[in-house]
């Protein structure tokens, strides 16, 4: 999560598609995204969990393909960016961000890049690069602008970074983009109508509250996908509690960044 993250370190069954073409099923998924998912290379752990994130279907929704450059915000583990890294191939990147190691942590406590530095060491990840900045610090890597940006499960968070301006950290997102570049965000799903109100005590957020935001920022809405939506999960429970974590009612949003 990204506040565990920063706050410890810095202190998508069918895909209902509106408005981004065909619904996304498994005829659908492009070979290059299915051979992603199925490289032997991936950890069990990630193979184990791919059941509930639907990995094909989500990355074939976001429309991610060879060659692209993605920004990765907050990957912790990898889960995603291993398979990103194998869409996009040798002619893409993936930069992967992280959030700094808090100057006052506990020493028991993680370093939210070690993982992804590990990564991208391993054979076969020349393509990924772990960064650590701060959100506040936010930009295109190399002031060249990039064909995505992704987050999963980290928007929500965004919010309970102390003193963080949502407004301009959405700003930057849209100007770290080339022209027509996507913004991908997956996340938790909050109560309708409730807005930001849950982001630091359930680890939810409202899907209308991120598209205001997003769209102040100069998106359209490209598309959302209810892959991963839950019917049986109410909102009520913290995302990481046993009853509900690993199953809880997620969104995935499609913004784009006008040509013009």
């Amino acid at each position: 999560m990204f506040r565990s993250a920063f706050l410890l370190a810095a202190g998508l069954c069918t895909a209902a598609v509106l408005g981004a073409g065909p619904v996304v099923a498994a005829e659908h998924i492009p070979a290059y995204v299915s051979k992603a998912v199925a490289d032997p290379s991936r950890p069990a752990e990630d193979r184990q969990r791919d059941a509930e994130r639907k990995p094909a279907e989500t990355v074939a929704f976001a429309g991610i393909k060879p060659g692209d450059r993605i920004i990765e915000l907050v990957p912790s583990k990898g889960y995603f960016t291993r398979i990103l890294s194998k869409v996009v191939g040798p002619k893409g990147h993936v930069y992967a961000i992280s959030p700094p190691r808090r100057a006052n942590a506990r020493a028991d406590a993680p370093d939210p890049v070690a993982a992804t530095k590990a990564l991208a060491a391993e054979p076969g990840y020349s393509n990924v690069t772990a960064e650590v900045r701060t959100p506040e610090a936010f930009s295109a890597p190399e002031s060249e602008p990039v064909n995505v940006v992704w987050t999963s499960q980290n928007y929500h968070d965004f919010h309970n970074v102390p003193n963080l301006d949502i407004a301009a950290f959405n700003k930057a997102v849209f100007n770290a983009l080339k022209p027509g570049g996507l913004y991908i965000v997956l996340d938790h799903a909050a109560a309708a109508g409730s807005g930001t109100r849950d982001t630091s005590t359930l680890h939810r957020i409202d899907p209308e509250a991120v598209k205001t935001e997003v769209r102040a920022a100069g998106f359209d809405l490209a598309g959302e996908s209810k892959l991963l939506h839950n019917p049986q999960d109410d909102h009520t429970l913290k995302v990481f509690d046993p009853q509900i974590r690993g199953k809880t009612d997620q969104f995935i949003l499609k913004f784009r960044k006008p040509k013009k």
